[in-house]
């Protein structure tokens, strides 16, 4: 990991997206009576523990190295990342798989103009590449969301915001600490704010929940595969990457989710039917994605090169 190039990077990133594409279908299988905070808490607090149980020497290490400013850093990362997770499960809840993945890849397009607020420099082909995602996030959503769905949207949008500033922090950080520690802590202070909110709406917490099989299974697959797997390697993998493009790439996610969508029964997620408007979607984003990879000083370099 240490080593890790940028295109082994972009693949990770990639392998993460995969990943997050399935959050959609397992929030769906956890009951609406299942307090967002809850889902939080209990995902959080697994994934801690994973994570602290697999790497606790290594974890122990840093902690005496840092001391406070990494536990400062990962409080503030905690707070933002338990923020837009719970404003997204609200938000889905009004969307089908297909509409919630594209409305989420609106990161897309507000992480560069954050970037462009705070004076941080952007290549043209991001600002390209969000431009094409934006166009087929439109596509994409303009024959199923509703004026009913206006919430969910907002929602989702302010969800938006704060994984892009988000973003950008986790960027800037795990270029300083190690990606690991970081993840376990964000993952223990995601658990413990939570925690505090289902208590202060729920006193009952735990004795609240109804443990259906499904549910249980439902918490474990997120707490592995995206709370600890997927966030720890996209920890590793935002070290050789800017925050621009690691957010185009996660874009793809809206692929995967409609494939997922086509593939899946309905027991598990609302069918998705393949029309025009989606297909336009899906170009548009693939687009974007590959706008992305042209290195457009490269080319100007090589033309110059070749008139002299």
């Amino acid at each position: 990991m240490i080593g890790m190039n940028k295109l082994q990077a972009n693949l990770c990133l990639l392998c993460v997206t995969l990943c997050w594409s399935t959050e959609v279908i397992i929030f769906a299988c956890i009951p609406d009576s299942v307090s967002p905070y809850a889902t939080n808490c209990i995902t959080f607090a697994i994934g801690a523990t994973l994570i602290f149980v697999s790497f606790w020497k290594r974890i122990c290490k840093s902690l005496r190295e840092h001391g406070a400013s990494i536990i400062k850093v990962c409080i503030g990362l905690g707070i933002l990342c338990m923020a837009y997770n719970t404003m997204y499960i609200y938000g889905l809840n009004d969307f089908d798989v297909s509409t919630g993945s594209f409305t989420l890849s609106m990161t897309v397009v507000v992480l560069p103009v954050i970037l462009l607020t705070m004076r941080e420099k952007t290549e043209l082909n991001t600002w390209l590449g969000a431009a094409l995602v934006l166009t087929g996030i439109f596509f994409s959503c303009i024959e199923s969301v509703r004026m009913s769905q206006i919430t969910g949207f907002l929602l989702i949008f302010g969800g938006c915001v704060i994984r892009a500033v988000y973003i950008i922090k986790v960027n800037k950080y795990t270029k300083q600490f190690d990606p690991i520690v970081i993840s376990a802590l964000v993952c223990a202070v995601g658990a413990v704010i939570s925690f505090s909110l289902w208590f202060a709406s729920d006193k009952r917490t735990f004795a609240s929940i109804e443990w259906t099989k499904q549910m249980i299974a439902s918490m474990f697959i997120y707490s592995y595969f995206i709370v600890a797997f997927a966030q720890t390697l996209n920890f590793f993998a935002q070290r050789r990457t800017t925050p621009a493009s690691a957010t185009i790439i996660y874009s793809i996610e809206i692929i995967f989710s409609t494939i997922w969508g086509i593939l899946l029964p309905s027991s598990l997620v609302t069918p998705i039917k393949l029309s025009p408007y989606i297909l336009i979607g899906v170009f548009f984003v693939v687009a974007g994605n590959l706008v992305n990879l042209i290195d457009f000083k490269a080319i100007g370099k090589k033309e110059a090169d070749e008139h002299e």
